[in-house]
């Protein structure tokens, strides 16, 4: 099974999302060690909360350039909302540099009057990259559970996987480019559709695993 390691900067709770991945098949572990990011066969993002604190955390931790370098290498990496929105240049929420992986910043929804702020329940997917290895059994339309008050802008359109609308404002609900993906949703709250995701990432992860030869 695969080995995935879930990044701990004290951001959120992660044992939804290992549960999750458990799910999918995988063998999640809870980690902010260096060693365990480079022994996984797969990274995994999660958090909520605002960007500039989990910039500090990741900083202080140790693990912004080990998280960079274990993607330069191709290894699979899933953000999952904040862990997207933590891939981009910079937030409007704050002043901190976020990892600087997706050109494009992180915006707030501006208010209308009648949507809510934040953006919080079940909405549908557009899926703007239907071949994605992610959308594998997923339909245009599909639901899935959101909870946010500000959404990425990247500066290059087609990283967007999936966007949704809220109001009159259509937004990155995902994004995908090479090994990087993220959801701006929570899968591991958007049964079935969710967790049919991360059983996709898992089968990706397994496939890109190499097979120890006895």
């Amino acid at each position: 099974m695969a080995n995935i390691a879930v990044i701990d900067y004290d951001m959120g709770n992660l044992h939804s999302a290992c549960k999750g991945l458990a799910l999918a098949g995988a063998t999640p572990t809870i980690t902010d060690v260096v060693a365990d990011l480079e022994a996984a066969d797969a990274l995994v993002l999660p958090g909520d909360g605002a960007f500039d604190p989990a910039m500090r955390h990741l900083r202080e931790k140790g693990l912004i350039e080990p998280i960079k370098r274990e993607i330069a290498a191709g290894k699979p990496f899933l953000g999952i909302c904040l862990g997207l929105q933590l891939l981009f240049d910079g937030s409007d929420e704050g002043v901190e540099p976020g990892l600087g992986l997706i050109e494009g910043r992180i915006r707030k929804f501006k208010k209308e009057p009648a949507i809510a702020i934040p953006h919080m329940g079940w909405n549908q997917l557009t899926l703007t990259q239907p071949m994605c290895p992610l959308w594998q059994g997923i339909q245009d339309g599909d639901w899935v559970y959101f909870v946010h008050s500000y959404y990425a802008e990247p500066a290059d359109p087609a990283v967007n996987a999936a966007t949704t609308t809220h109001g009159s404002q259509t937004v990155t609900a995902a994004i995908a480019r090479d090994n990087i993906m993220a959801m701006q949703y929570h899968p591991e709250k958007s049964a079935p559709a969710g967790l049919t995701m991360l059983a996709n990432f898992v089968a990706l992860v397994n496939a890109h695993t190499p097979v120890a030869v006895a």
